[in-house]
């Protein structure tokens, strides 16, 4: 008995610029492995200043952060990824890790998140979010994200 792959509508907006980013093929692949239920999903990637205005606004924040997930409905799912770039370059450097395999994080991390997925309120939530991230991320042979 096959799966039926859930209905994925994915657009792709580019506030920033970059050589660096992944291109809309790519971000299908990974909006896709982490997708477990119908989705329309916006992925935007912006600059730092934008990404500070839209954490302050909507979380309390004032200061950019690697990935935002809106929620808009639940069943289908509708939402948006907003994705900072300068910071999930910087985080790259600190943490020694590839530009891409980050932003592939950033996209299962977000899309998990859009899926009602949470890391905040208790341990064991955040233990199996994580769980699940690893074992979407090791399909790209991406190495364990929090080793």
């Amino acid at each position: 008995m096959s799966r039926k792959t859930p209905e994925l509508h994915l657009a792709v907006q580019y506030a920033v610029a970059g050589a660096d980013l992944p291109d809309r093929a790519q971000l299908r692949r990974w909006v896709r492995a982490a997708q477990e239920k119908p989705v329309t999903v916006t992925v935007r990637f912006v600059d730092a200043d934008e990404g500070r205005a839209l954490n302050r606004a909507y979380r309390g924040k004032d200061h950019a952060t690697n990935v935002l997930s809106f929620v808009y409905e639940d069943e289908p799912v509708v939402g948006d990824l907003v994705i900072c770039l300068p910071v999930v370059r910087r985080e790259a450097v600190e943490q020694g890790k590839a530009l891409r395999a980050h932003l592939a994080h950033m996209v299962v991390h977000g899309m998990l998140h859009l899926q009602g997925y949470d890391h905040e309120t208790n341990e064991a939530d955040a233990a199996r979010m994580e769980a699940r991230e690893r074992t979407i991320l090791a399909r790209f042979r991406i190495p364990d994200p929090y080793a």
